[in-house]
């Protein structure tokens, strides 16, 4: 990971972020740097379901446990992509491992694997992603659009996904209803 990179960051949106996309969200950084930034939104679930889809895809769910599962919006870039953020386990076709406890997986045979029962025990299903240019992020970072801290792979895949902005904000000793939403000038 370069220096001063984000990447297996969360980005807590700030209670004043009024952006629609974005507004009460956690994102977890899977990629920062020169370049820009890629992230995953792990806290706001679609209406679509796992199970409907993989039948979507022709991905027979018949091994798959739970049927209410949801599907997250990742973010307002290419929602018809999927990633799939899990511990490491496994070998798939297009995985990269973005710190110890967690790996992005964009490949479809993660998801064949979840189907049939054996992929990993762990995992979080999300259509798009969340982008910035160079310097963006870092622009609305100064602009105290967002808090950002280290991730842990807890929040992502054990606490619930209505906990997870309050969760990730703790971890850092914050408390997001105390902070206001008004911006003042003296």
């Amino acid at each position: 990971m370069a220096e001063g990179s984000l990447s297996n960051h969360f980005l807590i949106a700030m209670p004043s972020l009024a952006d629609p996309n974005f507004a009460r969200t956690v994102t977890y950084l899977c990629e920062h740097n020169e370049d820009g930034a890629l992230g995953i939104v792990v806290n706001r679930p679609s209406e679509v379901t796992l199970d409907e889809l993989l039948d979507h895809m022709g991905i027979d769910a018949s091994g798959l446990g739970t049927r209410a599962t949801p599907v997250f919006m990742g973010g307002p870039v290419q929602r018809e992509r999927g990633f799939v953020l899990h511990p490491p386990a496994g070998e798939w076709d297009a995985s990269l491992q973005v710190a110890e406890g967690i790996c992005v997986t964009t490949s479809r045979d993660i998801l064949e694997a979840v189907a049939r029962g054996d992929g990993p025990s762990q995992f979080l299903v999300a259509l798009g992603y969340a982008g910035w240019g160079p310097g963006q992020l870092e622009q609305e970072m100064a602009e105290n659009a967002w808090l950002s801290g280290p991730a842990a792979p807890d929040i992502i895949f054990e606490r619930r996904h209505d906990e997870r902005w309050q969760a990730a904000a703790a971890l850092l000793g914050v408390d997001l209803t105390l902070l206001s939403s008004q911006t003042g000038h003296a």
